[in-house]
């Protein structure tokens, strides 16, 4: 068995995605990620993709088999339910959200309540890409419950959960 690694928001396919985190292209993008994903997932990891595979469009689907390692989705936002027949031609498992070692993993940012009632550790999660949430908004303010790993949060890698905890 290898290791587990977190990752959101991949937006395979996605032009202006692909712009705003400073690509020539969507396909450059796409590859640059298939390119720093598989440098550090082994073919017997497990990668929980925390949503967003794609910006609702399947045809997109076909680049997660250049992925190494088992990927589990947890549905994003941009995740359409009528795809999940598609994705699941290309990955471990979809779901909502699940909990892994008391942190949810969920793809958006959990509310604070929520965490402190159940009691949790923490909320690994996406969808903020480069902001950091905190109860007043979007600010520079970092909580340090939430663990944002959004793409451009982890440097395009999946990350372990000890090298979540060390950021």
């Amino acid at each position: 068995m290898g290791q587990v690694r977190f990752i959101a928001d991949v937006h395979f396919g996605h032009k202006n995605c692909a712009k705003w985190r400073g690509f020539d292209s969507a396909e450059e993008h796409d590859e640059y990620l298939i390119q720093e994903w598989n440098k550090v997932v082994l073919k017997r990891d497990t990668v929980y993709l925390l949503g967003d595979l794609s910006m609702e469009n399947k045809k997109y689907y076909h680049l997660i088999d250049r992925l190494n390692g088992l990927i589990n989705v947890v549905l994003g936002n941009h995740d359409r339910r009528q795809d999940v027949p598609a994705m699941l031609e290309h990955v471990n498992s979809v779901s909502g959200a699940m909990n892994y070692k008391g942190y949810f993993l969920t793809h958006c940012p959990m509310h604070k309540s929520e965490l402190n009632y159940r009691n949790v550790r923490g909320n690994i999660h996406g969808h903020i890409h480069n902001r950091i949430i905190t109860k007043y908004g979007f600010l520079k303010i970092p909580d340090r419950k939430y663990i944002n790993v959004a793409c451009e949060q982890v440097g395009y890698q999946p990350k372990t959960l000890e090298e979540l905890l060390e950021k």
